[in-house]
């Protein structure tokens, strides 16, 4: 005879999960006991919400679907803003809560919440489990829900005496690759005669054409076909930005240096766009004609609304369509002399040394200290905007940013993740002062597991985005301001190095002694963000279409 919780670590260990996130209770005694008997790790977190990030980044740096586990009510209802992170990141994740015996009440309603209900809007698929035998059917279908297009969370509860219900061995359910079909011959032959009729063509790389999959196949296809590219905010790194064809990124949804480009094309091919992204830029009736190029057809939006659409595995539906069109494009590069000039304006003062720090001179200095493959994972905040600008990236999913629910608190947990994912590579967190206190605890978390980690704290004393926006709408300063720990010391209470970085000419020097230290090392350092209203709202504002700045 097995027990329940038997069957669900090994359904786990069939799947090649090697790692479990999260905070048991008393509804998962028997599940954890099993893990200790199992090769899975539990790595246990200080908060639930942290333990889901983890899991949503790994199913995103992987393509393989995170592991995270917690009790029932209080701790499953902790899940939910991980589950939302990884439902509109389209990041694949399996997440186990527990629940009171449901074949006897002796503690009534206590404690009981309706996770199921709770967790469907925020999931794919939301099970309860009430048949220890269907344990190993559960889990399989759980994996292959949460990787098939579009990926993402799914939630499987298990109740306790499901969990300690003894019943003879069931087999685990043989994995089989599912290949995903290509696109079909006659949107192809489509999408290459609108190509090959346009003037000024334009590539645009967003969330989906980062799945670990895809970037080969992309890669391919601006090679071969010449067209200049720009991204999204989550489509950075899918092709090297180092690139001659590389046109920025669209920080903004409209009037950046970025959308000369864009607005001057006559054809967009979009690649991977998913319309939880803050609009990259804005459709409408007189704009450029686009092609749609995913997994799964658009979702037509007032603001995205394609004239053709090539959906099918898009790595070999490109090299497909390349093959349609390799050689024949002339005007394949008719926007390309805008590139000089797009970039130029884009780092213009990256190197200005007023302190406190600017942050188009953070992003220089960053980059100067991360190695092309090395990991930059950003909180939400304001910086999110100057990274996604200026941030040049070389390899995909280096800069691990969310564009598509933008919460706060997901940087320092994603930056442990590809820390232990990748523990020979350099990972950094930067994140606000408000984004980090809302999951520092979990600087425990990462010293416990000895990872080798720069934590950036950018401190500014208030929520700088949204009092950023009041002032732009010309509302009084008010409400987003606060006090904050001495965060060396703070660091150091968890067994963490910290430093303070006390001059502009002090950055990067601090920055590479704390990779070069090793361990966990905070680096608190003063930002000014002036620079916002004066960039990115009377510059573009008052900029000429086309040409310089007035």
């Amino acid at each position: 005879m097995v027990k329940g919780s038997d069957l669900l670590v090994a359904a786990l260990e069939h799947e090649g999960v090697d790692q479990v996130f999260g905070v048991p209770g008393e509804e998962n005694l028997d599940v954890v006991e099993a893990l200790r008997n199992s090769k899975i790790e539990l790595v246990l977190t200080r908060h639930e919400q942290a333990a889901a990030f983890m899991a949503a980044t790994h199913g995103r740096l992987t393509g393989r679907p995170g592991v995270c586990i917690s009790t029932l009510g209080p701790g499953a209802l902790n899940f939910s803003t991980g589950a939302a992170y990884a439902h509109l990141g389209a990041m694949p994740m399996v997440l186990l809560t527990g629940q009171k015996a449901i074949m006897s009440s002796r503690q009534a309603r206590f404690q009981i919440v309706d996770v199921i209900a709770s967790m469907k809007p925020l999931t794919k698929l939301s099970r309860q489990i009430v048949s220890a035998s269907s344990i190993p059917t559960l889990v399989r279908d759980a994996f292959r829900v949460a990787m098939e297009e579009r990926p993402g969370p799914v939630l499987l509860e298990l109740p306790e005496d499901i969990a300690g219900d003894e019943v003879e061995p069931v087999p685990m359910v043989p994995i089989h690759p599912i290949e995903i079909p290509v696109a079909h011959r006659a949107a192809l032959d489509r999408a290459a005669e609108m190509i090959l009729a346009a003037k000024r063509p334009l590539i645009m790389l967003a969330a989906a054409a980062s799945r670990p999959r895809s970037t080969f196949g992309i890669a391919g296809f601006v090679r071969r076909t010449g067209i200049p590219f720009f991204t999204t905010q989550m489509g950075k790194g899918t092709v090297p930005g180092g690139t001659n064809l590389y046109m920025g990124t669209a920080a903004l949804s409209e009037r950046d240096y970025v959308h000369e480009a864009i607005d001057q094309a006559d054809l967009i091919i979009a690649i991977g766009h998913d319309t939880v992204e803050k609009p990259p830029f804005i459709m409408g009736p007189k704009g450029p004609q686009v092609i749609h190029v995913s997994y799964t057809p658009a979702t037509v939006e007032q603001v995205y609304f394609p004239h053709a659409e090539v959906v099918g595995d898009v790595g070999p539906s490109l090299e497909l369509l390349a093959d349609r069109l390799e050689g024949k494009l002339h005007n394949a590069k008719a926007l390309l002399p805008l590139r000089d000039s797009i970039l130029g304006r884009i780092a213009d003062r990256a190197t200005e040394s007023r302190w406190p720090v600017t942050p188009q001179r953070l992003v220089h200095d960053v980059r100067k200290v991360i190695p092309e493959n090395g990991i930059v994972a950003l909180d939400n905040g304001m910086y999110k905007i100057w990274f996604a600008r200026n941030y040049r990236t070389y390899v995909a999913n280096t800069l691990l940013l969310d564009n598509a629910l933008a919460t706060m608190g997901a940087g320092l947990p994603s930056a442990m993740m590809a820390a232990m994912l990748y523990p020979d590579r350099r990972v950094m967190a930067i994140c606000g002062d408000g984004g980090f206190m809302m999951n520092s605890q979990e600087l425990e978390t990462a010293v416990r597991l000895k990872l080798n980690l720069v934590v950036l704290i950018l401190n500014d004393g208030a929520y700088g985005m949204i009092r950023w926006k009041q002032a732009v709408d010309e509302f009084p300063d008010f409400g987003l301001t606060f006090g904050n720990p001495d965060f060396v010391r703070y660091a150091e209470s968890y067994g963490a190095k910290g430093s303070r970085v006390t001059s502009v000419d002090g950055l990067l020097p601090t920055m590479e002694m704390a990779f070069k230290g090793g361990g966990v090392h905070l680096v608190d350092v003063a930002i000014d963000y002036s620079e916002n209203t004066k960039v990115l709202v009377d510059e573009l504002r008052n900029r000429k279409l086309g040409g310089e700045p007035t």
